[in-house]
């Protein structure tokens, strides 16, 4: 079992934690990961995008001036994409982006992205973590101390206290252990996450 520090709001070590082979230290899947994100990202889209082709752009009743004789080049329509106003090629229309990804897939890279925060020592665990009002102070205060600029807060239920005290610092993003994905635990550099939120995790996935 990989044992990790188990440390307070002011960075002092309190004592161990021994973390679950099978969550934090399982083998690392870097095709399960990839297609996780790509899903992710893709499923985020709206897919509202849209334009109107030739057929559905106004005018173009007759020719603009006839075939031969002015000069000019040919012209069929002012519908043609070539004219202002004129429809779009290939225009994009309405669409659903979104990738299926079967829930074993989902595990495995959700614990290859825990697995790598902990091989790269990159995760830091706390005994807990209760503010008592929103104060950006306190946190900020936090992050300094473990030298943090950029990083996910995990706690182990919903924390309006510290979500309020941490939504306004650049880089910084706290969730629930229950809304926790893939993309969030590699795009941020540090994966800061309370004792009880480390036994939710092990208590679904370590299965």
């Amino acid at each position: 079992m990989p044992t990790v520090g188990l440390f307070n709001k002011e960075a002092e070590k309190v004592g161990d934690v021994q973390l679950a082979d099978n969550v934090f230290a399982a083998d690392i899947n870097v095709n399960a990961m990839h297609q996780v994100v790509v899903a992710l990202l893709a499923n985020k889209r709206q897919g509202t995008q849209s334009a109107r082709t030739r057929s559905e752009v106004s005018g173009g009743g007759i020719k603009p001036w006839r075939q031969k004789g002015t000069g000019r080049a040919r012209q069929g329509s002012i519908r043609s994409p070539q004219w202002i106003h004129g429809g779009i090629v290939f225009a994009p229309k309405p669409r659903d982006y979104r990738i299926s990804v079967p829930k074993s897939i989902r595990r495995v890279a959700i614990k290859s992205a825990l697995s790598s925060k902990v091989s790269d020592n990159e995760i830091i665990v706390l005994d807990s973590l209760e503010v008592e009002a929103p104060k950006t102070k306190e946190i900020v205060k936090m992050l300094d101390a473990f030298k943090v600029k950029k990083a996910l807060i995990v706690t182990a239920d919903s924390n309006e206290n510290v979500y309020k005290s941490a939504r306004n610092i650049q880089g910084i993003a706290v969730m629930p252990v229950n809304n926790i994905n893939v993309y969030d635990i590699l795009k941020y550099d540090n994966f800061i996450i309370t004792k009880d939120a480390v036994s939710k995790i092990e208590e679904v996935y370590a299965k």
